[in-house]
């Protein structure tokens, strides 16, 4: 007889955030699907590595700059673009304190700019420091930070002045 080990929280987490980007879907999708340039576009994090690459699809290491302990968190995702969908999907395969990580980002023109979406799927495993409820929320928030800054940087360099800060 086998002991089943049952997750802290069994409903798996989900996040759904977007952002208008004054640019044109064209530069959007380069500039965000540009993965040596993340660590200029995300301030999150501070490498990249390109493990495996065919046109459409990317096995890399990311690396976060080190959290408040001095610890760097560092993971393998797998990145398939679809490119007439205008669409991304990733995950992955180094989980680490996930049960796994899914994440779809879409783009969708909207007036003269683009309209970027993120949503992420996932669930934390039972010994993870942080449980599935307390990770979607942080997220959620993060990614809306993440993508206010990807917004500022698309548009400055598609030549568009940001909005200022209120």
């Amino acid at each position: 007889m086998s002991s089943i080990v049952e997750p802290r929280t069994s409903t798996a987490g989900h996040t759904d955030n977007s952002v208008y980007i004054d640019a044109d879907i064209d530069h959007v999708w380069r500039m965000t699907n540009d993965l040596p340039s993340w660590p200029d576009l995300f301030t999150e994090y501070s490498e990249v590595e390109i493990l495996a690459e065919t046109e459409t699809w990317f096995r890399f290491r990311l690396k976060m700059h080190p959290d408040e302990t001095g610890r760097v968190w560092s993971w393998v995702s797998e990145r398939t673009l679809d490119v007439a969908a205008r669409e991304v999907r990733a995950r992955r395969v180094e989980p680490g304190p996930f049960e796994f990580m899914d994440i779809r980002w879409t783009y969708a023109p909207e007036g003269r700019g683009t309209r970027m979406r993120w949503v992420q799927d996932f669930r934390m495993r039972p010994e993870a420091p942080i449980d599935t409820e307390a990770m979607t929320r942080r997220i959620d928030a993060n990614s809306k930070v993440q993508m206010a800054v990807i917004r500022d940087k698309v548009e400055a360099a598609a030549g568009r002045a940001p909005e200022p800060a209120p």
